[in-house]
């Protein structure tokens, strides 16, 4: 799955629509492989995101879970501590290419 779209079922408070947008917009980016859609594609990228979205809101609105609601800042304090674990792994992993090469 695409890093950027995050989980919106069961927040508090509920997601709105223009995270069901957001996350619309970064699913069809990613499958048609295209930030900016050339404009002779703007119009089919734009239904696009708008379909998705509206199929995102209905998802959202219809999900019934027992689950107590997620805390908002407490989900993204997570997402930005797998972030940073990420990026310092890659910097580590970047660090041990150079020494390497510097050794040889």
């Amino acid at each position: 799955m695409c890093r950027n779209i995050v989980p919106l079922n069961n927040l508090e408070p509920a997601a709105t629509d223009d995270e069901c947008q957001d996350a619309a917009l970064q699913f069809v980016r990613k499958i048609s492989g295209s930030n900016a859609p050339s404009r002779a594609n703007q119009a089919v990228f734009d239904r696009a995101v708008a379909e998705i979205a509206e199929a995102t809101r209905r998802l959202l609105d219809d999900l019934v879970t027992t689950a107590p609601p997620k805390n908002r800042e407490h989900e993204a304090a997570k997402r930005r501590a797998r972030s940073a674990d990420r990026y310092e792994a890659i910097r580590v992993f970047q660090a041990e290419k150079h020494a390497t090469r510097a050794a040889s």
